[in-house]
């Protein structure tokens, strides 16, 4: 098992966005880290009240956003337009190519969620978006499917072999995850901590895991978490 700790990652403060890079990333170039498998990119972004990023362009890129805290207002050229807030899960597939903008609505309130992008299965596909919501009943004590090949329990469809799963754990609850042969596996701590094969992992910290096995995630604080399971 490889461990990133979150004071390894790479990091940008442009005043109105404070954003932390587990893989390289625009400035952030570190070849060690380019990603994990399909995995190419976790940035955990806060945007100030009233700002956001203009209209950018992508390509080929299965795009997921999660919100942490406060929301996030997303237009594209698809047409487009919705509020992303705690429990929703947002896939955009860039396809072809797609513009959007991401904007903080609040007067007040920062936004605090994780951008996370997967490279597709395949080049070229029809732009798309989809956006569901995952109430904390379903997230509570448990790895919710929040992301799938096929959209599988009412997750949102990637189009690439990846299946994400959320967790909402307070302190001393556990979840298990079973790595399959020939899977994968990149576990996200994105608040509290955990405790996972004799090493502590804080928010900001990851995991990584190439072989067959029984992980068990004890939360040792409340605990939000991610775990990727990857082909």
């Amino acid at each position: 098992m490889q461990i990133r700790r979150s004071r390894e990652r790479g990091f940008a403060d442009h005043g109105w966005l404070r954003s932390f890079h587990t893989f390289s990333f625009a400035d952030y170039h570190d070849p060690q880290h380019m990603g994990f498998r399909a995995l190419r990119v976790i940035n955990e972004d806060r945007v100030e009240p009233g700002r956001g990023f203009g209209t950018h362009a992508h390509r080929d890129m299965e795009i997921i956003s999660y919100v942490l805290e406060g929301q996030l207002a997303h237009k594209d050229s698809m047409g487009t337009g919705s509020v992303i807030r705690p429990g929703d899960v947002q896939r955009m597939s860039a396809g072809t190519g797609v513009t959007h903008s991401e904007f903080n609505p609040s007067p007040d309130e920062l936004v605090h969620f994780l951008q996370i992008w997967i490279l597709p299965e395949r080049r070229g596909i029809a732009p798309s978006y989809e956006q569901k919501s995952f109430p904390e009943s379903e997230r509570r004590g448990a790895l919710r499917l929040v992301a799938s090949p096929g959209g599988e329990t009412g997750s949102v469809q990637v189009h690439q072999d990846v299946r994400l799963y959320a967790a909402l754990l307070n302190e001393g609850e556990r979840v298990r995850h079973e790595v399959l042969p020939g899977r994968h596996a990149w576990i996200h701590v994105a608040r509290g901590s955990i405790d996972l094969r004799g090493e502590h992992l804080e928010a900001g910290d990851a995991a990584a895991l190439s072989e067959p096995a029984s992980l068990e995630l004890s939360a040792s604080s409340g605990t939000e978490v991610l775990v990727f399971d990857l082909a």
